[in-house]
């Protein structure tokens, strides 16, 4: 057992995403923690907050600066945060005149949240994609095998005779509408966050408003009406519209796995995993995957629905939580969406008896 399934050099092969995965590394992070640094130096400098020059040599720094990961590692367990050990390490490349201009106006959350929000809209983006591609094979899992005969169950027990067309829909379906829930969760998430020390943008006074629309259109994100620092409700709808993706496609795989039985054989898969005590077999491993991942994120979620409850201004407590957990569910519903692919381009249904 490991700390994590999802990075493991061997259990990332039936768990892993090497799509997603990297987009919650410690080098995508920093990489773009640094872009909102640089982008609101630059913000800045468009509107007059801080030189030019200053601006244009923050960026170019920036472009290629790569942190030490030793004292980020020191600050985050003294400070609870990266920023603070990251912001000094720059500061002490800078020249003297353009260090005060760094990170002006700006707080940790601002860089790590933002940070977050560009890293997710990439996520988004993919798994959108996936499930297109997913929908679009079920529809031709149903113009080829709809019309075989297989038989419903009810609580487990043989019903009636169905068209395989009848369990093929329920298990498109719901992708649907979680495709379109995603889309949506895409205005939750892909959203500046720039509030300063409390949410006020205090320290940059009547530019506040004009240096965060600026920055917004730089990062191309929406800009919300004011900071969210507190206020994680988007971010926990997108978990919740990451639990239900992957669990939708646990109930596909629990459909797969029963169907596929020796005795029932109404399912015949391409690809199996075997045994080492039984050469015969033909285990569904990408099915019981399915299952695996939408009972994971199902456990998950309540955690970030847990850490919707920040206190006042900002949470150390419940922030923390979150990074703790979404990364986590994010990397398991694309890899749900890959194991459903496979098993569906691979699968076909068998007439009762055959």
């Amino acid at each position: 057992m490991t700390i994590s399934a999802f990075d493991h050099p061997i259990l990332s092969g039936l768990l892993g995403d090497e799509e997603l995965a990297p987009l919650f590394s410690a080098r995508a992070e920093i990489g773009a923690m640094l872009r909102f640094e640089a982008e609101l130096a630059l913000a800045q400098a468009d509107q007059g907050v801080i030189p030019q020059e200053t601006a244009q040599e923050i960026a170019a720094l920036l472009a290629g600066f790569s942190p030490g990961i030793a004292a980020l590692k020191a600050g985050v367990a003294r400070d609870g945060v990266v920023i603070p050990a990251l912001i000094a390490q720059i500061r002490a490349s800078l020249s003297e005149a353009s260090r005060t201009h760094l990170h002006f106006g700006a707080t940790s959350q601002d860089v790590i949240d933002t940070g977050f929000a560009l890293r997710v809209r990439e996520a988004i983006e993919i798994l959108g994609k996936r499930l297109g591609r997913l929908i679009q094979s079920l529809e031709s899992l149903e113009k080829r095998d709809g019309q075989i005969e297989v038989m419903a169950h009810t609580r487990m027990q043989a019903a009636i005779p169905v068209p395989a067309s009848r369990k093929i829909r329920s298990w498109r379906a719901p992708l649907l509408r979680q495709a379109e829930r995603l889309e949506k969760a895409l205005d939750d998430v892909a959203v500046l966050h720039f509030g300063g020390a409390a949410g006020t943008l205090d320290r940059l006074g009547e530019k506040g408003e004009s240096v965060a629309r600026r920055l917004a259109a730089r990062l191309d994100l929406a800009l919300p009406e004011h900071p969210r620092h507190s206020e994680r409700d988007g971010i926990a709808a997108f978990a919740s519209v990451l639990s239900l993706i992957s669990g939708s496609l646990g109930k596909m795989g629990q459909d797969i796995v029963l169907a596929a039985q020796s005795e029932i054989g109404e399912i015949e898969l391409a690809a199996g995993g075997g045994s080492s005590a039984m050469p015969h077999k033909k285990n569904p491993v990408a099915a019981e995957a399915l299952v695996t991942l939408a009972r994971f994120n199902a456990a998950l979620v309540g955690g970030m629905h847990q850490a919707l409850v920040h206190e006042n201004e900002r949470s150390g407590a419940a922030w923390t939580l979150e990074w703790m957990l979404l990364p986590q569910m994010v990397v398991a519903t694309g890899a749900a969406t890959l194991k459903a692919s496979e098993l569906v381009d691979g699968l076909a249904f068998r007439a009762r008896n055959a």
